[in-house]
């Protein structure tokens, strides 16, 4: 018999998959991390930008609140007194009521303004005033006409760490000049230095918002595209799963198809060869019994010989029935008619044997396109094998009914059931727990009934005993 090679392995089907889907995840997790990169550059971009545009407001705010300075302070107390002394009630009071005018609603947080000689003489923190030497570095740059700004970040170790400070300031420093020369000596036209404080922590939280805003997004939608991924990923495994898992059913099937075709051959060329011999050999004793009966009344050796001819030519029969086709001819039939010749058949063993048969046949039930003869033998065995199940006044429920598009039989007895490790061999072919079976019985039933292109299984009754269901197309 040819054997057929095993060449597929469950797991090199899906392996490609595999491969295809760790680099679609992988794919998905560097397409993440550098969205969220380019979020973090973008809103850094942003802060950037906005550090620059506030540096250049506040360059904007010191330059007019220098010309208010000038225009409507230095030079009309130059004019006025020849000098400024700020430690004057009324020049500190006309210096205050221009600064506060000229930078109202612009938030400024703090003013100080410093003289040629590093001393704050001028300052919304009046405890400041006096103060020597506290302008540092950026004063410097001041006094020789440069204007800078610096940024002033307040709060947790967490939130300068993720760029979100408590509080948020830019102090600039720039030269205090007078627009118009008001003496006749030659100098630096720089007469002192202004330092403005503007708080823009609501402008920041604006930009880290548009950050939480822009990353919580793109997190949302990787993640959609990430469940979206893992189902169809899901998907395809049990796709391709029940793909692998049919083709080895069908290998499998294939296999013990072409074992059973060869088996087929060997026993139809075996047993036609038996039978012609074994036809003699009944014959023949059946002749010895009648010449014996003269002889030698009480040997029995001539039963034996026709008993046991009639037990091998049974034999015989089931390995033909099952290794040859099954070629239904089909035609239109009820199923009820085929169930009670059967009951006909066996109403001797019934009787005999005090079997009560309950029927439970639906009404109107369709017909169904089969052979009659081939179902009649298919549901006989059925019976037979009922009957050797059960002890004596059993019983055997049999229903019909209809069920989308299939006529479904079940031949329920009231038996011991089948052991669950016997039940997983069943349909095994040879495989027998009778001591004279061939092991061929269920075996022909169910080439029948898949003949018919029907279906048939074996299980136990929650109740005790065993459910034969058997699924017919209907004709219609």
């Amino acid at each position: 018999m040819k054997k057929i090679p095993h060449k597929t392995n469950p797991s090199t089907g899906t392996r490609p998959f595999v491969l295809v889907k760790a680099f679609t995840i992988s794919s998905l997790i560097v397409m993440l991390t550098a969205t969220l990169v380019i979020a973090a550059l973008n809103a850094t971009w942003v802060r950037n930008i906005l550090l620059e545009k506030s540096k250049e407001y506040n360059r904007l705010l010191v330059e007019n609140l220098n010309h208010q300075i000038f225009l409507r302070f230095v030079a009309p107390v130059v004019f006025k007194h020849g000098e400024i002394k700020l430690r004057e009630k009324s020049q500190h009071q006309l210096l205050d009521a221009v600064i506060k005018s000229t930078i109202h609603s612009f938030h400024v947080e703090m003013v100080n303004i410093y003289g040629t000689d590093n001393i704050i003489g001028y300052s919304f923190n009046k405890s400041r005033i006096g103060l020597e030497n506290a302008g540092g570095v950026h004063y410097e740059k001041a006094m020789k006409n440069e204007t800078t700004s610096k940024l002033i970040q307040k709060g947790s170790f967490l939130e300068l760490m993720f760029w979100f400070p408590k509080e948020t300031k830019i102090v600039t420093f720039a030269p205090l000049v007078q627009e118009v020369q008001l003496s006749r000596a030659k100098g630096s036209n720089v007469i002192g230095v202004i330092e403005i404080v503007r708080d823009v922590s609501d402008d920041y939280q604006q930009v880290f918002k548009l950050q939480g805003l822009i990353v919580a997004s793109c997190a949302t939608i990787m993640a959609i595209l990430f469940l979206v991924l893992r189902f169809v990923v899901k998907y395809g495994e049990r796709i391709i799963e029940q793909r692998a898992e049919e083709r080895l059913r069908l290998e499998e099937k294939l296999r013990q198809t072409e074992h059973l075709s060869a088996i087929g051959e060997m026993t139809a060329g075996v047993s036609h060869e038996i039978r012609n011999p074994l036809g003699i050999i009944k014959s023949s004793a059946q002749l010895m019994k009648k010449k014996m009966a003269r002889l030698d009344p009480s040997s029995n050796i001539p039963d034996i010989i026709v008993e046991e001819s009639s037990r091998l030519d049974r034999i015989i029969k089931d390995f033909l029935d099952f290794a040859k086709p099954k070629i239904a001819d089909l035609r239109p039939c009820a199923i009820e008619e085929i169930i009670e010749k059967n009951l006909v058949f066996l109403a001797p063993q019934i009787e005999e044997e005090q079997v009560r048969i309950i029927k439970d046949f639906k009404n109107n039930l369709p017909e169904v396109l089969a052979d009659p003869a081939m179902l009649y033998q298919a549901f006989l065995n059925i019976f037979l094998n009922s009957f050797q199940a059960m002890d004596e006044t059993g019983q055997i429920t049999i229903a019909t009914r209809y069920d989308q598009g299939e006529i479904l039989i079940s031949f329920t007895d009231t038996g011991a059931g089948v052991d669950p490790e016997i039940l997983k061999k069943i349909w095994t072919p040879f495989f027998t727990t009778k001591d004279t079976g061939t092991g061929l019985g269920l075996g022909i039933i169910k080439n029948i009934i898949e003949a018919h292109d029907g279906r048939i299984s074996i299980s136990n009754s929650p109740s005790g005993g065993t459910v034969v269901e058997v699924a017919l197309p209907a004709a219609d």
